[in-house]
């Protein structure tokens, strides 16, 4: 039986037996940002550093990981801030090699800023913070079952938590965020449906009156806009695991032709909103790939991973479904909850913020330590993959800040 494809990706992701809840994980059908290299994760402790000093070091602060996977990205983290164990010396552990002029290890706490009603206002010394590792708490947000060899110091749950203070962080959540698709036709644009056994597809219904606004908006003036040139502004798709996928490109049309495809982001806007009004204080950063108003695909983006390689996009539960995501439609949805401004910068543009800069080891370091230096190069390869603007580089990352200021998070 056809389904709207919302309904169809809805089964097939998260399911009893949906690929995200019954498989064997992400990691082991595609490659993100999290699992290329351990790189990401420091570039994040840097990021929650400054985020923890922004706030003031709360007593508690919280990081929570939507689409955990089975929590690769949060077993890093616990590790280098210490939860696991002594902080990560990051000239020895594949992450951001010591830059000149900066101390060896990764430092997990900023130094304490007087409260102007505390003591320093007082004339007395401020109190240093307590160490990050004993305020951080690490959560998981996943429909998957907790993995058995998954650190105690790590949660488990199901939903977002209320009442976050601290970083919320979404690594390639949202193209995973069950959409539908629209055909544009002579009357307008209809839903497609699709066999969720085949991946055949049909046409429905007339979209609904939500969704013709979101179109009109979002994405028809975009088609209508096309030139015959191609895209500039599309994103590279998730890699295949042991694969170097390169950025998949459309032709532009003068014209929304009959025929037309797209992909309705309404719904992947109200996941973010909601996403966001978790918040109490802190930062809310989705990483994924996607397009903006005036670079839409014109035939879409709807594709499927298993086992390392694209594959067509059946909603079987067998293979991921994915689409790019608009993303300045969630970033204005998360906006308007927010009520204040947002960010959106290329990841190779974030990374480098946070000193990932790719540079290689001075050869002189070669000769003092060897093993020294190919760690360095090793650790500078992996940055350049996460970097490389014709693939993870290419991501978007969306910072909304939610009650702190965003420009000291972000050395630029």
């Amino acid at each position: 039986m056809a389904l709207r494809w919302r309904d169809a990706m809805s089964t097939a992701l998260y399911g009893p037996d949906g690929f995200f809840v019954a498989g064997r994980g992400p990691a082991a059908h595609f490659r993100t940002s999290v699992h290329a290299s351990p790189v990401f994760a420091s570039c994040l402790l840097r990021l929650l550093t400054s985020l923890d000093a922004a706030l003031g070091h709360p007593a508690r602060l919280d990081v929570v990981d939507i689409g955990a996977g089975r929590g690769e990205l949060l077993r890093s983290l616990s590790v280098a801030v210490g939860v696991s164990g002594e902080p990560t010396r990051s000239g020895r552990s594949g992450l951001i090699p010591p830059r000149a002029g900066s101390p060896e290890t990764l430092t997990t706490t900023a130094a304490a800023r007087p409260s102007p009603s505390g003591p320093a206002a007082a004339g007395s010394l401020a109190a240093a913070p307590v160490p990050l590792a004993e305020r951080v708490r690490l959560i998981a947000v996943e429909k998957a079952p907790r993995p058995d060899d998954l650190p105690v110091e790590i949660e488990w749950v199901d939903e977002i938590p209320q009442g976050v203070t601290g970083l919320l962080v979404a690594t390639e959540w949202l193209d995973n965020v069950p959409l539908d698709l629209a055909v544009y036709t002579s009357e307008g644009w209809r839903y497609l449906l699709v066999d969720p056994a085949t991946g055949e597809e049909s046409m429905g219904d007339p979209v609904s009156a939500e969704d013709a606004d979101w179109l009109d908006r979002w994405w028809s003036s975009a088609v209508r806009n096309a030139t015959g040139t191609t895209t500039e502004g599309f994103r590279a798709a998730r890699p295949a695991e042991g694969s170097s996928l390169t950025a998949r490109s459309r032709s532009g049309r003068p014209e929304p032709p009959t025929g037309a495809r797209a992909e309705i982001g309404r719904t992947r806007d109200e996941a973010w909103a909601a996403a966001v009004t978790h918040l109490d204080r802190g930062l809310a950063l989705a990483v994924d790939y996607g397009h903006l108003r005036g670079d839409r695909p014109v035939d879409g983006t709807l594709t499927g991973y298993r086992g390392g390689r694209q594959v067509a996009p059946v909603p079987d539960g067998s293979c991921d479904v994915t689409a790019h995501v608009a993303i300045d439609s969630v970033a204005s949805a998360g906006e308007r909850v927010a009520r204040c401004a947002y960010t959106v910068v290329s990841q190779r543009e974030g990374l480098r913020a946070l000193g990932a800069d790719g540079g290689r080891p001075a050869l002189s370091l070669a000769s003092r330590d060897p093993a020294g230096y190919l760690r360095a190069l090793a650790a500078a390869s992996a940055v350049a993959e996460l970097t490389d603007p014709a693939g993870l580089g290419g991501h978007w990352w969306l910072l909304q800040p939610v009650g702190v200021a965003l420009d000291p998070l972000m050395a630029r």
